[in-house]
């Protein structure tokens, strides 16, 4: 029996990645691709497909807009998709059969797609409850649920493209409003996240928070300059110049070997 699905994301890269994973699937029958939330209530309610793939940041509207104008119907399987762990329990709400956290391997997508299979097939209640098991699994322990490793690139939208900036690259990243600036030799990116978000994704013998606004590359420190006060700068590379606050400063010199 096929499994109808329409591949909803604002960004064309996104949606042919799934496109391309989903070839490997012949249960799974790729009905049509939405680019905004309003495309997405009109061909779900042209289509009403067994299951959507459902990103949660679009130009338009919400993930969470289009199902709250839509009602979709309880047979029809949501697997949220999206770079912001933050939405977990919100798309909990929405019992969403599963949450795909950007940028996801394709061995996590696969057993997404195989328990949604594998549901299609039982028909039963101990398909239900097992997702619900995995989404409770996946809120409490986000980073091990995801089987994330540490990212080599950060995906930033700007405007309608998406840049992949390499983690090696990247001098420091500084916290503004709701925002974090980061910062490579030539280039400044803007990312709506958070540095308590951004340093899980980060590889720990790289990168360190030494202040409530200030995450560093540490292969990119100039000098360290220790003032008659007792407090501590790191200049980099650029000769840009951050202060290490008292509540980063233990760890930090751990970190470099002093």
């Amino acid at each position: 029996m096929q499994i109808t699905t329409l591949i909803i994301d604002d960004e064309p890269l996104a949606r042919q990645r799934i496109r391309n994973l989903l070839t490997d699937r012949s249960q799974i029958q790729i009905l049509d691709e939405c680019r905004t939330g309003s495309e997405a209530i009109s061909k779900i309610k042209e289509y009403t497909p067994d299951l959507i793939f459902l990103d949660i940041q679009m130009k338009d509207m919400t993930g969470f807009d289009v199902l709250e104008k839509l009602k979709v119907s309880k047979k029809t399987l949501i697997v949220f998709v999206t770079a912001y762990d933050e939405f977990a329990l919100k798309a909990f709400d929405y019992l969403a059969f599963d949450y795909l956290l950007k940028p996801f391997k394709d061995e996590r997508f696969y057993k997404t797609v195989d328990h949604i299979i594998d549901h299609h097939t039982q028909g039963s209640h101990k398909a239900f409850n097992e997702r619900l098991d995995r989404l409770l699994t996946m809120i409490k322990t986000p980073q091990e649920y995801t089987e994330r490793e540490f990212s080599n690139k950060l995906p930033i939208r700007t405007g309608n493209k998406v840049h992949f900036v390499a983690t090696s690259d990247i001098y420091y990243i500084t916290a503004s409003s709701y925002y974090a600036e980061i910062h490579t030799e030539h280039k400044k990116y803007v990312l709506r996240a958070s540095l308590t978000k951004l340093i899980q994704k980060l590889d720990p013998n790289t990168f360190v928070r030494i202040h409530r606004s200030t995450i560093i590359n540490i292969m990119y420190m100039s000098e360290l300059i220790h003032s008659s006060f007792g407090e501590l700068d790191v200049k980099m590379k650029d000769q840009q110049l951050f202060r290490v606050s008292k509540t980063y400063k233990k760890e930090f010199l751990n970190k470099i070997g002093m």
